[in-house]
């Protein structure tokens, strides 16, 4: 497949209204995709809607929609709907996310993620192939639902996935996996699990400054909201980074938060995000996709730079 390069919206700081025009502007820069997230901005699918509606140019894609946060066959009207919306052009992440987001966001009890996700993955494949559904999955039961709208075209269905069950799930049953916060050597790792012939998405993080000092400032903050997130603790352990990683750990517990930034290594941060002027921001992107990564989206965070500028700057060659 032809490498897709996209980039994360919204935008921070940016109106829905005003991404029309944003969305013209990347087409005309190359991107290749828009992805979103679902965390505690937009929802995932609205500005997918938005998207495909000014810009045909762009495929669309959702990193990722939590599989405990709508009902099944609300989750499977919804994918039916941009499927219809933008055929062809439409690619469904989904995931367990996190307890932080499912329990203490949204009140709904994080439990048995894997089976979860196993459960919807299976019942969205056949909801969206047209099937009137009885069924008594192991986390949920579905009685008599069926598409009154059908999908002529199935959108991939890729998994977001940290660890070796996930990922295994993500190449057996999906379409392939949806990967963030990993090093270039890493890809390989994950590949082995999902297998070949599969879509790796992987989410990376950007900080376009020449400051070095500056970007791993910013790059060390983010990096200790997110790897103390036990999924991703896990995956950093399963990686092989719990040694460098566990000083950041024990000061978090402690409630040490700068000392827990501060311990971190240079090389992890290196690893983990992408920093530096714009043409070597790009070299490391385009590692990644020398990895087998099949599409890469950049989670631009533009510190100390104009959006516009970092947008453009970062733009495929």
């Amino acid at each position: 497949m032809n490498t897709g390069y996209g980039i994360t919206v919204p935008f921070d700081g940016v109106t829905l209204s005003e991404h029309r025009e944003w969305f013209k502007r990347l087409a005309d820069l190359g991107y290749s995709d828009v992805w979103t997230a679902e965390v505690d901005g937009t929802d995932g699918f609205t500005p997918l809607v938005l998207a495909a509606a000014v810009e045909s140019r762009l495929n669309l894609g959702v990193a990722v929609a939590p599989v405990f946060t709508r009902g099944a066959g609300l989750l499977a009207m919804t994918v039916a709907a941009l499927a219809d919306v933008a055929p062809g052009r439409f690619t469904m992440g989904l995931g367990a996310s996190s307890q932080p987001v499912v329990e203490r966001w949204n009140g709904v009890a994080y439990e048995r993620p894997y089976a979860r996700t196993r459960d919807v993955l299976r019942f969205l494949k056949r909801a969206l192939a047209g099937e009137k559904i009885d069924d008594v999955f192991d986390t949920f039961e579905i009685h008599g639902f069926k598409l009154s709208r059908p999908v002529t075209d199935r959108p991939p269905i890729l998994l977001g996935a940290l660890r070796p069950k996930m990922l295994r799930l993500a190449g057996s049953e999906a379409d392939g996996a949806i990967l963030n916060w990993l090093s270039v050597e890493d890809v390989a790792t994950c590949r082995g699990e999902v297998g070949p012939n599969k879509t790796i998405c992987a989410r990376l993080f950007v900080v376009p400054l020449a400051d070095e000092q500056r970007a791993r400032f910013v790059a060390r903050r983010m990096i200790s909201s997110y790897l103390t997130v036990t999924a991703y603790a896990e995956f950093h352990r399963w990686l092989g980074r719990g040694e460098l990683l566990a000083p950041m750990w024990e000061a978090w517990a402690l409630g040490e938060r700068q000392r827990a930034n501060e311990v971190i290594p240079d090389e992890v941060v290196d690893a983990l995000v992408i920093h530096g002027p714009y043409e070597a921001c790009r070299e490391h992107v385009q590692r990644y996709v020398a990895a087998g990564v099949d599409v890469v989206t950049l989670a631009v965070v533009p510190v100390g730079v104009d959006l516009d500028e970092a947008v453009r700057g970062l733009a495929p060659r």
